[in-house]
Formats: structure tokens, sequence, C-alpha cells
């Protein structure tokens, strides 16, 4: 793919980062023409994309966690339904978690990442659409809420530069105290559940949150949602948590929580609640979540285990 024209939007966050530097620098040095735009404010992202597709780009390649993922992808699926006429989408993981990519076992260092876009074809990847607010927003890895929620919402910036992954742990156990479930009704094609839980997981991708697994089967090609609720259990609150955060974490979600797959779904809470998009918290009293199948293309480990083939 080299001489194909890249973009590479990068969260600002990152901007000054050596080891970006170096493989920004490597990549251009084989020959590869390679537009870096770096993100400042809201709407950045989108903006790029568009400049991206103008120039005839073949791929815009997200420089930063799931929440910038989420941003890229997001403005791709804004750009058009054709797929294949649009850029695909690679990514370079600079977060704190990066639970997409340990997921996917993409490379979390920047050149090993943009290697495996540059000798990887991309593949076709569902999205999840949701509405909330009124506005459709779009989601790549995964929508969670509940105690997961909670605890990537609050944990704070600096925490997470000093601890990393470790600061969602932390926040984790400040919060045991004070988790306070959720009362809703979820309802698909020939799926009903009422009732109160503590956390819930709507995947594309398979974890979130510093790399709480909430859906261990979910796959980025087959068309369909992967849910899971983990229920409030009277009595059994903190038992219930210290199963889910041991060893063992999806026999624990087989014994207590409530699994589907479905191409959507529906959300219908007592009072407003909050979905987490990748980072970006989303509040409304009813939401509705589909698959948009093979929204966009992107370049995936060869024999990823997320995908269907």
């Amino acid at each position: 793919m080299a001489n194909a024209h890249w973009y590479l939007v990068l969260n600002g966050k990152s901007a000054g980062d050596d080891a970006v530097r170096e493989a920004v620098r490597v990549m251009r040095e084989r020959g590869q023409e390679l537009s870096v735009r770096v993100t400042w404010e809201d709407g950045d992202a989108e903006r790029y994309v568009r400049e991206a597709i103008a120039a005839n780009a073949v791929m815009v390649v997200a420089g930063g966690g799931d929440g910038t993922l989420s941003e890229v992808a997001q403005a791709l699926a804004h750009a058009g339904h054709d797929a294949l006429a649009l850029p695909a989408l690679a990514l370079m993981p600079l977060g704190t978690a990066n639970d997409f990519a340990a997921a996917t076992g993409i490379p979390v260092e920047p050149l090993p990442a943009l290697q495996l876009a540059a000798h990887n074809p991309a593949v076709p990847m569902d999205l999840l659409q949701v509405e909330g607010d009124g506005q459709v927003h779009w989601c790549a890895n995964l929508a969670s809420g509940g105690f997961g929620t909670d605890v990537t919402v609050e944990t704070h910036d600096g925490l997470k530069k000093v601890l990393g992954g470790l600061a969602y742990v932390v926040t984790g156990i400040s919060r045991l105290g004070r988790i306070e479930p959720v009362s809703a009704r979820i309802h698909g094609e020939g799926f009903h559940w009422e009732g109160s839980f503590i956390a819930l997981g709507i995947g594309n991708g398979r974890q979130a949150g510093g790399g709480q697994v909430l859906c261990p089967d979910a796959l980025l090609d087959d068309g369909l949602l992967d849910l899971t609720i983990v229920p409030e259990l009277a009595g059994e609150l903190m038992p219930t948590l210290g199963t889910l955060f041991s060893e063992g974490r999806h026999a624990a979600l087989e014994q207590v929580a409530e699994r589907a797959r479905l191409g959507e779904l529906w959300i219908e809470a007592e009072q407003p609640m909050t979905l987490n998009l990748d980072g970006e918290p989303l509040q409304a009293r009813r939401f509705h979540v589909r698959c948009a199948p093979a929204r966009v293309r992107m370049h995936l480990p060869a024999g990823c285990g997320l995908l269907v083939g």
C-alpha cells in the first residue's frame, strides 16, 4: 500500500509523543504518504475525515484511545453508507486502557501498529448506532452502563497518567460502597428483561473500562449486538462483584448474567441513566441501539479472534 495516501487523526494529548513522531518518520522514509492532523476540540475528527476523503486517502488512522477510534469511525459513518467508497480505518492505540486493541491484538507500539495496517488488508466491521438524546451516536467497541460506566466516567485523567489501567481499578474500589443499581426494561426481538442491574454491556467488541470483559463472545462482523446484563442480586452484591472481578470472568458471567444476541434493542429506564460509548457518556431515559453491519472497513491482525472468518 506504499504511496497510497494515509491520514493520521491524532488525539491532541499524544501530539508530543516521541514514539509517534518516530513511527511517522519511518513510514514516510519507506515511501508512505502520510498526513498528520491533531485534534484539539469537538468536531476536529469529523473535519479531518472529510479532508481525508476529499484527498482520496485510502486509510484514516485513529491515533488515540477507544474514544478516538469511535470518533473517527463515527465520522466515516456520517460520510456515507458504502464502506468500499470510503477510506479504511486503522488504529494506533495511545489511550490508557486500549481495550479495543487489547481484545483484537493490535500492537500498542506506534510503529508496529502502522506496519500492521500497511500489511493486513481491511475487512468489514460492524458499528453500534445509538439513539438516546434525540441524536444518533456511533460506537466502535462497546456501550456500557451501571458500575463500569461510573468507574470510567469518574476516573481522573491525572490518575490515568500516573497509574494507567490500574486507575480504573482504584476508582472502582472507591465506588464499591455506593453502587446504585439501575432500574430498566430492556427488550428486542425474542428477548425481554425487566429489573435492576449493576452492569450492562452492549458489545461490538468485548471489553471496556480498563479490561472489564462484559461481552466475552462478541464478534466485530456478525451483524449482531452481544448483550450482557448483570442484575442486582439481593444480599449478594459484593460476592457478585468479587466473582466478576476475579479470575474466570467468563464463567462468572455465565452464572449471574442475562445474555442475548440481537440485531437491535431498546432500553427504557425509570430515571435518566448513562451509557458510556467508548468513553463518551450519553444520558437519557430511553435508548435505541442497533447494529450497523459492515459500516466501515478496518485493518485488523491476521487471525483476529473477534471476526467470524
